[in-house]
């Protein structure tokens, strides 16, 4: 099933994964979703990936949900009594959750956008810890075109990553952010010419992060996302119980003679995850 929808390839302890369905411009239909969490929950647990590189092939990164969801979306997705929409609920988180373990995972995810990147699409890039793009590159919330909310979670991640004014603008409007301002309010890291320069950079940034302790980088990973979500007192609450638990003498020790030695470090690697 995952054959369908996505791309995969991992080397040196970086994990690439292509959308591919350049023929229907990467929409996601159910199956895409369970697919997508499948692959990043693998890859998790396997310890052996140290970053992930989210691309897609085609003309744009993905034009969202494919509209076929909405035309049978009575049977998961009904409202027409208090029991159906408690399954909605249940239906709606397990969508959500399908982003979510981008924001889970141990590994950072970078997100290399080119062309439209449209209402799911834009989702799954702010569920991501980096975002480049090339120059044609566009974001955009699409779901007030047509007349829904959007509710992947991205309503309550762009906030966190752009100006609220922006995020609410997209949201209110469903106008194009295009690359030159996403780069300008912070959306995106980088806009490179096109997408062979911008699958060049994206890697390069991978192989980096790649390169260091992935115990520091997963713990980076999670002192961020902990302090996105809560007041600075919690958040150094937070730094002095983890940094007990993870500061590693071995870790520091290996980076300071490949320094001295200059030689590239040799970190070992996160354990697996237990079933």
């Amino acid at each position: 099933m995952n054959d369908q929808y996505f791309r995969l390839s991992t080397e040196a302890g970086i994990a690439h994964l292509q959308l591919n369905r350049p023929d229907r411009l990467n929409v996601m239909d159910i199956a895409f979703y369970a697919g997508l969490r499948e692959i990043v929950q693998t890859l998790d647990a396997s310890g052996e990936v140290r970053v992930l590189v989210i691309s897609s092939t085609g003309k744009h990164f993905s034009a969202g949900m494919d509209f076929e969801v909405f035309a049978n979306i009575s049977n998961d997705f009904d409202t027409r009594s208090p029991r159906k929409r408690l399954g909605f609920q249940r239906a709606l988180a397990g969508l959500m959750d399908c982003f979510d373990v981008l924001d889970k995972a141990r590994f950072p995810v970078i997100c290399a956008v080119q062309g439209g990147c449209i209402g799911g699409g834009l989702d799954l890039a702010a569920a991501c810890d980096i975002r480049v793009c090339t120059a044609d590159a566009f974001f955009c919330l699409q779901e007030t075109q047509i007349g829904m909310v959007a509710d992947l979670g991205v309503l309550q991640r762009l906030p966190k990553l752009i100006p609220a004014g922006v995020a609410r603008q997209m949201a209110y409007t469903s106008e194009r952010l295009s690359a030159e301002r996403a780069l300008a309010v912070g959306l995106v890291n980088a806009v490179l010419p096109d997408a062979n320069a911008l699958e060049h950079h994206a890697m390069e940034l991978a192989r980096s992060i790649a390169s260091k302790s992935p115990l520091a980088v997963a713990g980076s990973k999670t002192a961020l996302n902990f302090a996105r979500d809560h007041a600075t007192a919690e958040s150094l609450q937070h730094m002095a119980l983890l940094q007990s638990a993870i500061f590693d003498t071995a870790d520091l020790s290996e980076a300071i003679a490949g320094w001295q030695a200059r030689r590239d470090p040799r970190f070992e690697g996160l354990p697996p995850l237990p079933d």
